[in-house]
């Protein structure tokens, strides 16, 4: 069974940082596109990053230059490192993946990410 887990949510202040990371486990042959998503409260999940199999990278607008994605493939782990939080970065963060197939996503459960001012 495919599992996805996020960590490193948290609470921090306007202007800190923090590195979320995912492990990917279970029936695993292949891990395609790695991505974050997030979802804040009363509005639709967006795409936040995501690094494809030979690490190129793609960002969404509002956290180009803050938010840096990465994968290490040995250990079916992508990371979010998160830097310059503002308050409207608070969301529930999700961590997806195509597994096994290009048509195949599994997500996490989501971790939740609150930047006070």
């Amino acid at each position: 069974q495919v599992q996805l887990v996020e960590s490193g949510g948290g609470l921090v202040q306007s202007g800190g940082f923090l590195r979320l990371s995912c492990a990917a486990s279970g029936g695993i042959r292949i891990i395609y596109t790695m991505a974050w998503y997030r979802q804040a409260p009363g509005k639709q999940r967006e795409f936040v990053a995501d690094v494809s199999t030979d690490s190129s990278t793609n960002y969404a607008d509002f956290v180009k230059g803050r938010f840096t994605i990465s994968r290490d493939n040995a250990k079916k782990m992508v990371y979010l490192q998160m830097n310059s939080l503002k308050p409207d970065d608070t969301a529930v963060y999700f961590c997806n993946a195509q597994i096994n197939s290009i048509f195949t996503n599994y997500w996490g459960q989501g971790t939740q990410v609150t930047v006070s001012s």
